[in-house]
């Protein structure tokens, strides 16, 4: 990796997203020189096989972010390093079409991002992402979307083509039903409001969008689960999902840490209910296990959120086959000879 001399303001932008002051955090770049962009999963308790990260590091800062133990694998630490020191990939889009031109590659679904979020701010100047969904649109390969940036909207223009030429699905991961709350966990992420807004704009453009009440926090942000809902189904979300929070590595200091000076008075709650939903522990990391709780106080909130869905009138969960529309361009002509 180098660093780069001179990194973009994230704030200066005509994409600029937040209403609210920049944030002072002091922003480094760096540029890595990988040579591949798909990233193989080999969790069997996960959806996806390929994912696609086209920065490291997360500029959102979320107190819960599980990813911030990969930041340690390149001399970084896990708490700030992980909020202010982003890695870009400024060759991704012309390795993911090195990918999507091997034979081997038969047009399965990629997940922007798998790690961080795909959105954060550097995108507005660096558009890594948009390049890469243009290299999706271009092949007409199925892409899933994960993130909490209201900059999403810029490119509907590329998703409303992945919808109508491919398949395209774009979750926001929603979490707290407040902007207050919200800002102290993810101090650098754009607003509940902002979320809801590019949701809104999404479904409305004709746009596959679901939520992701992602990651419950026992004692902090269960009851929130059926406001979330009923706000995302409100502005047109068609699907929901949630994952318990994980405290893998070097995430549990961090995440303790920040959680015991933004909120001191619920801190003792929250771990309280953590090991009570993971069986006298914070964390599990056990496939299968992992993104789940157990014992009462978790059958709860698995009702809250059933309960909540049906009432905020999500349709019933159904298999959504992705279709197979994957192709090269001039694959076609190239069979006639």
């Amino acid at each position: 990796m180098r660093t780069v001399a001179n990194p973009p303001n994230p704030f200066e932008s005509r994409h600029r997203e937040l209403l609210e002051a920049p944030s002072q955090v002091k922003l480094e770049v760096y540029s890595d020189s990988t040579r591949e962009i798909l990233s193989r999963n080999e969790s069997p308790d996960l959806p996806f096989r390929w994912s696609l990260n086209p920065y490291r590091g997360c500029f959102h800062a979320c107190a819960y972010c599980y990813a911030r133990p990969t930041h340690e694998y390149w001399g970084f630490g896990a708490g700030t390093d992980f909020d202010s020191k982003i890695i870009v990939k400024p060759q991704a889009a012309s390795l993911l079409r090195e990918a999507f031109l091997k034979p081997s590659w038969k047009g399965d679904l990629i997940v922007f991002s798998g790690n961080t979020d795909c959105y954060q701010p550097l995108e507005a100047t660096y558009g890594l992402t948009r390049s890469c969904l243009e290299v999706c649109a271009e092949f007409r390969n199925p892409v899933g979307i994960i993130t909490k940036a209201f900059l999403i909207v810029r490119d509907i223009d590329l998703l409303r083509r992945l919808h109508d030429e491919a398949w395209v699905q774009v979750y926001v991961s929603i979490p707290f039903a407040d902007d207050e709350t919200a800002r102290k966990v993810e101090p650098q992420a754009p607003s509940i409001t902002r979320r809801l807004d590019a949701l809104r704009i999404l479904s409305q453009a004709g746009i596959s969008t679901a939520v992701s009440v992602a990651p419950v926090i026992p004692g902090l942000n269960e009851d929130d689960i059926p406001e979330v809902l009923r706000r995302a189904r409100d502005a047109g979300a068609t699907d929901a999902t949630y994952v318990l929070l994980r405290l893998s590595g070097n995430v549990e200091p961090v995440f303790l840490e920040r959680m015991a000076a933004a909120f001191p008075d619920r801190i003792k709650k929250i771990t309280n209910r953590l090991r009570e939903v993971r069986g006298g522990k914070l964390t599990e990391s056990d496939f299968f296990k992992r993104h789940q709780g157990s014992g009462t106080y978790w059958r709860m909130i698995e009702q809250l959120f059933e309960a909540g869905r049906r009432r905020a009138g999500f349709p019933e969960e159904e298999d959504r086959p992705i279709p197979h529309c994957f192709r090269r361009p001039g694959g076609e002509q190239g069979t006639l000879f």
